[in-house]
């Protein structure tokens, strides 16, 4: 598996007034690779076009949104000819919010949905499987979103997306809301996937949780890609950082002894 982002870049049309158009740029020219059986972090703020690179990659930008550049998943251009094809069975989304259950319907009717849309029908006893998979007792399946913790949500949600054995899975904003240790049984779900040759891209704004499951690290900053480095770089005071923005921003960290002008020597 091969997810390629080359120079893609985003932007949304919009009306200045009643006949005025004008063009507002969100991401530009970001270029990287992501390989089967690692752990991209991509992490940035809040507003820094982390969640919009998500969309883009599965097809679900609003009307208004234009794309220059290229997205390929094992060489060929994720578009709207390919992406149905792609969708679910080849890629799954992870989305960031536990809204996007349908609260009308239970929860072991939304994973058997999820199932069919990568042309699997599961039955009970493969639906329990499914759900003790990702540590959910089987009477999940009776219960409605709003009856689930937080935690138990998010777990649903990412048996979902990889019911179908998906190659690329995009698991954005996955532990947002949780408390430590059910983010750190998200994490260390997506690690194992990793390691059993799945790859993952991992959208946070949370650099210091995730470095520990990342093998790679890359810096959104106001659309722009502004680093790239190796998870085992963030140690320490940062010295193996290549980049100055990949430095400050570990460096800012309250558990990094943060001051203005960095941490504070032991």
């Amino acid at each position: 598996m091969r997810l390629d982002v080359e120079r893609f870049s985003l932007s949304f049309v919009r009306y200045d007034g009643v006949l005025r158009q004008r063009s507002i740029q969100v991401l530009h020219d970001l270029t990287f690779q992501l390989e089967g059986g690692e752990v991209l972090a991509l992490v940035g703020v809040s507003g820094a076009g982390k969640s919009l690179l998500a969309h883009a990659l599965f097809g679900i930008l609003p009307p208004n949104a234009r794309s220059a550049g290229s997205l390929r998943f094992d060489g060929v251009p994720l578009d709207d000819a390919t992406l149905p094809n792609f969708r679910g069975r080849h890629m799954g989304l992870v989305p960031q919010s536990i809204s996007h259950l349908d609260p009308l319907a239970r929860c072991g009717r939304q994973l058997a949905w999820a199932a069919e849309r990568s042309n699997l029908r599961l039955t009970k006893a493969q639906l329990a499987e499914r759900l003790s998979t990702f540590n959910l007792p089987r009477t999940v399946a009776h219960n409605f979103p709003h009856q689930l913790s937080g935690g138990m949500a998010r777990r649903l949600m990412l048996a979902m997306a990889t019911v179908g054995q998906p190659q690329l899975i995009v698991a954005d904003e996955p532990t947002s809301g949780l408390d430590p240790k059910n983010a750190e049984n998200i994490l260390r779900t997506l690690r194992g996937m990793a390691d059993a040759g799945c790859g993952v891209l991992l959208i946070t704004h949370d650099l210091v949780q995730s470095v520990p499951y990342a093998d790679r690290v890359a810096i959104l900053n106001s659309g722009r890609l502004v680093g790239m480095e190796t998870a085992r770089s963030f140690s320490g005071a940062g010295d193996e950082l290549t980049g100055d923005y990949a430095r400050a921003l570990w460096r800012a960290a309250p558990q990094n002894a943060f001051t203005p002008e960095g941490p504070i020597d032991a």
